[in-house]
């Protein structure tokens, strides 16, 4: 009987090692997504960043370009 009960034992003891091991790789899975969604996040605030400075930039040179054309409306 005692053989019986540690062979119940021991595979009840793979199995839980089976269980980690397939929640590990899941978990690494996930975290790397997620760090894959934090770099792409950044990367598209940085966009938007300059994406404002170019905006600005090209406002600038529209009212110059008014201004030298005099089709401002003066206040």
């Amino acid at each position: 009987m005692t053989q019986d009960v540690e062979n119940l034992v021991l595979e009840h003891l793979r199995a839980i090692r089976q269980v980690q091991s397939e929640h590990g790789e899941r978990l690494d899975r996930i975290e790397l997504r997620l760090s894959t969604i934090e770099q792409t996040l950044g990367g598209l605030y940085a966009l938007s960043g300059s994406d404002r400075d170019a905006i600005g930039a090209l406002t600038r040179r529209i009212e110059r370009i008014e201004h030298r054309l005099d089709l401002t409306d003066s206040p």
